[in-house]
């Protein structure tokens, strides 16, 4: 019987990339979207095609509402019997340095990026005995640049919850955190300025989809694995 993952933000960009992956290996699959019902359809599509074995459902979900988030994880699981693996991969990225940081702008990220995913992760561990749990983080945590303030600190706090929650909620869950760099260009910008930014690591080259499906993997088959922060950033967090 195949296992089931929810990934949130699955319509597009890493989302999508991860739920393809996903499925290769075997996952049912939960496909969260917000606003992109037209791009998780045509996801949907794809996976149910490739994959006729394998149950994939999409469930829509404003992430910036909190009554919203608190269904999720009871939908899940009442559609697919149980839910195995939680990928926090959903956020939003809007810079501003301190003095232009509104109140809004701090709560909408943080709210989003950092509230959502502790509702989903409380939700799980109430709901299930055994789980596991992948927070999708950024390079930038490792560091106090404060070009994206209400961002960085959203995943400041989304890395520290991923420690805590991991003492806490073992043996029956583990709960570890990829922190990303340049792994797919902006929207807008095109490879070549992801490989300048590149160009700023330790390796020079941009990290790509392969080497969060590695870490991913790696996370999903060590079973010893608890608490840990993967930097899947070419270096960048030794800057």
């Amino acid at each position: 019987m195949a296992k089931t993952a929810l990934i949130t933000g699955s319509a597009t960009r890493i989302g999508r990339e991860l739920a393809i992956h996903l499925a290769c290996s075997g996952w049912d699959l939960a496909l969260h979207f917000n606003s992109s019902a037209i791009e998780i359809s045509a996801l949907e599509g794809e996976l149910k095609s490739r994959f006729p074995n394998l149950r994939f459902q999409p469930f829509q979900a404003d992430l910036e509402s909190l009554d919203f988030t608190s269904k999720l994880i009871g939908q899940v699981i009442t559609y697919f019997g149980s839910l195995d693996l939680l990928i926090n991969n959903a956020s939003i990225f809007e810079p501003s340095n301190l003095r232009e940081t509104s109140t809004d702008l701090m709560v909408r990220h943080h709210t989003i990026n950092y509230l959502s995913p502790f509702i989903l992760i409380r939700d799980f561990a109430i709901n299930s005995n055994t789980g596991l749990v992948i927070n999708i983080l950024d390079t930038r945590i490792t560091n106090n640049k404060s070009d994206f303030l209400a961002y960085s600190l959203s995943k400041k706090s989304l890395g520290e919850l991923t420690k805590m929650a991991a003492l806490e909620l073992a043996p029956g869950f583990r709960v570890n955190a990829i922190a990303l760099g340049a792994v797919l260009p902006p929207i807008g910008k095109d490879q070549a300025y992801l490989e300048q930014i590149a160009l700023n690591t330790p390796m020079k080259i941009p990290s790509g989809m392969i080497s969060i499906f590695k870490s991913i993997d790696y996370i999903i088959d060590n079973q010893d694995l608890t608490g840990q922060l993967i930097c899947s950033d070419g270096g960048g967090h030794l800057r």
